[in-house]
């Protein structure tokens, strides 16, 4: 028994040789990264104790602290059997998830694995307790408790689901990947020859399917980021987010910050810099739709979620991608009670036939469907546009938020000057055949164009709740966050809504 618990422990000289050569820790080495020391309590160490070769059935599963906060933990063992599942493998990540439900109590998932052993394909793929439990209790899990994914390896075929089923994704770039389907089985299968790192690896994930949210350069570095993601979110969804000590943000706003001129760019970051607390700000997905900046930070010490328009890349216009990437941070966030707040600067959805076919309109309506649906308190402002549609992405005033500010130089329109001006008055413009005229006519319907969407008129209106100085926004946001922290959660009565996918 003592040999079976200490071949449980360690890895085969020849196992931890080959880690090392591949640059990783071994299973037990990450979960003693994550956790508070000497914390965890392991379970089902002997599983499959009688026969060599399966210390702990290539799983560790237990509890333990994350900053002083009770976790539940899966950790693949790659040094056995290439992490693969058998029987027990599953069952033991079927108590996890049992164990998460009922004491609602995060999860974090260790993720190296090759998939299923074939060779136990009865015992593991279709019975009640076999793999499928583990995702069926992943699904009830959501947006009941946090799920943190660090993927170290490979997450093969099915396998694939547990990362797809968690809120962050953490992926190491060279050694993660993820796919349904190996190179040797599509080029066996469908006849496409292409690599891993085409197929499934850890940076096409993070910028083209939006499966992995970040990139470490290694274990220590996933592992990290892991736990400074959970930072910001609750045990569960009964509490709130934890708390930390305020401090100043590292850059003041000024009237110069923001571009007065529409077809400049400028990085939205400057903003959110000046806004939350130094150093605080955690981006998710930075590297899939850059269109969109979306994360987590503090302000004033309590989490927000940021959900701002980049007009650095593609002008901030909203693409299919970028919708995908908000309604789902906007959900997480939700979820967990971590409030909301937009910066807009949007020209709108993009259009032309390439998005058409792509199922803009309902990839749109679902981002708008997630904005409508949040209940946690959210403050919208207006940066320097919100034209058509844009607006009400980002929770503009008829999506119920506890207030929509803006900057003195914002604008809210159904589109810009110069798009509505072409659209409305095109055949009087080109009726003209002076051209001294036609510039004449253009510039003056041009004004009164702006004059009806000035910022003043449309707080006199009271479309916006208040026009605010830039180097008095922070203040602004803090006070006004504080006085929405009452706000009644409820939406609507019914099971759950069916939203445009």
């Amino acid at each position: 028994m003592r040999a079976a618990d200490e071949a449980a422990r360690v890895p085969t000289e020849q196992a931890a040789a080959k880690l090392a050569a591949q640059h990783k820790l071994s299973a037990r080495e990450r979960v003693d990264l994550l956790l508070d020391e000497g914390s965890f309590v392991e379970d089902g160490r002997l599983a499959h104790a009688l026969e060599p070769g399966y210390p702990a059935d290539g799983v560790v599963t237990g509890r333990g602290l994350v900053d002083g906060r009770a976790v539940l933990v899966v950790a693949n063992d790659p040094s056995v059997k290439a992490g693969s599942w058998g029987a027990r493998t599953a069952e033991k990540m079927v108590r996890v998830t049992e164990v998460a439900l009922r004491d609602e109590l995060p999860v974090f998932w260790l993720i190296d694995s090759a998939g299923a052993r074939i060779t136990e394909q009865v015992d593991i793929f279709p019975g009640r307790r076999g793999a499928g439990r583990i995702f069926r209790n992943q699904v009830a899990l959501s947006g009941r408790v946090p799920q943190v994914c660090c993927l170290f390896g490979p997450s093969a075929a099915g396998g694939a689901y547990i990362p797809s089923f968690c809120d962050v994704v953490i992926m190491v770039e060279q050694n993660a990947s993820m796919y349904l389907g190996s190179p040797r089985m599509a080029e066996m299968v469908v006849g496409e020859r292409v690599s891993l790192a085409e197929m499934g690896g850890a940076r096409m994930h993070a910028e083209v399917s939006g499966c992995g949210d970040q990139l470490a350069v290694d274990d220590a570095d996933a592992i990290a980021q892991a736990r400074e993601w959970f930072s910001y979110f609750p045990r569960c969804w009964r509490e709130e987010p934890p708390v930390q000590e305020p401090v100043p943000p590292s850059r003041r706003l000024t009237d110069d910050t923001v571009p007065v001129e529409e077809s400049r760019g400028y990085d939205i970051r400057t903003v959110v810099d000046g806004v939350l607390d130094a150093d605080s700000f955690f981006e998710v997905k930075p590297l899939f739709a850059p269109e969109l900046v979306v994360g987590l930070g503090l302000l004033d010490g309590h989490p927000v979620g940021v959900v701002a328009n980049q007009p650095a890349v593609k002008g901030g216009v909203l693409f299919v991608d970028s919708a995908d990437k908000a309604a789902r941070f906007i959900w997480l966030c939700d979820a967990f009670n971590i409030p909301l707040l937009f910066l807009a600067d949007v020209p709108g959805f993009m259009i032309g036939s390439a998005v058409e076919r792509q199922g803009i309109i309902r990839h749109g309506a679902k981002m708008v469907t997630a904005v409508a649906e949040a209940t946690v308190p959210k403050i919208s402002v207006v940066v320097r546009k919100a034209y058509g549609a844009g607006l009400y992405a980002m929770c503009g005033p008829g999506f119920d938020p506890d207030a929509c500010l803006a900057l003195p130089t914002a604008r809210i329109a159904v589109m810009g000057p110069e798009a509505a001006v072409n659209a409305v008055y095109a055949n009087r413009i080109n009726a003209l055949t002076d051209e001294t005229e036609r510039t004449a006519l253009v510039a003056d319907l041009r004004a009164a164009y702006e004059a009806d969407i000035d910022v003043l008129r449309l707080a006199a209106d009271l479309v916006i709740d208040a026009v605010v100085e830039p180097a008095d926004l922070r203040t602004e946001l803090v006070a006004r966050f504080a006085a929405a922290a009452t706000r009644e959660r409820r939406f609507t009565e019914r099971r759950h809504g069916v939203p445009p996918v």
